[in-house]
């Protein structure tokens, strides 16, 4: 399990556009908010991506970059920001390699079958690449602002 204080685990992923994102590009330059989250589409999922969405001006007079991780697909992550109008970058972790390397990658058992889900959780990596925060089991609800909050904070 990653903890604050520790150097962020690097990720090279796909966003929406099939565009390669890398924590590397945004060392010495941004801070990165990273929120890994369970499913495009479902209720809560939406709720975060627009309310990130709608903080993009803020964060970014902030010096900050926010991206968006679960283990939907390109395709999917693309017709979830087009459906939603989201602005916020969504990244493709299909195969789940940086979700089980930041720990959110749980499994439950439902109806006696192996469910592999994400837990809804945010790291906050500093321009330095080190882990700044980090928030487990968050609730969706307000959650952009309270990540605002913490960016302000430093």
């Amino acid at each position: 399990m990653v903890e604050v204080g520790q150097k962020a685990p690097g990720f090279d992923l796909p966003d929406a556009g099939m565009n390669m994102v890398s924590l590397k590009e945004f060392l010495g330059r941004k801070n990165v908010v990273l929120y890994f989250y369970p499913k495009d589409g479902t209720p809560g999922c939406v709720m975060q991506g627009i309310d990130f969405s709608d903080l993009e001006d803020e964060f970014n007079r902030h010096e900050t970059v926010v991206f968006g991780v679960s283990l939907d697909d390109c395709l999917a992550h693309a017709s979830f920001r087009d459906k939603h109008g989201l602005t916020v970058n969504l990244l493709a972790d299909s195969d789940g390699e940086v979700c089980r390397r930041y720990g959110v990658v749980e499994v439950k058992e439902v109806d006696g079958r192996k469910k592999t889900q994400i837990n809804r959780s945010t790291f906050i990596i500093d321009k330095h690449g080190m882990l700044k925060y980090v928030l487990h089991a968050v609730n969706p609800k307000g959650h952009a602002n309270e990540v605002l909050k913490l960016i302000k904070k430093g």
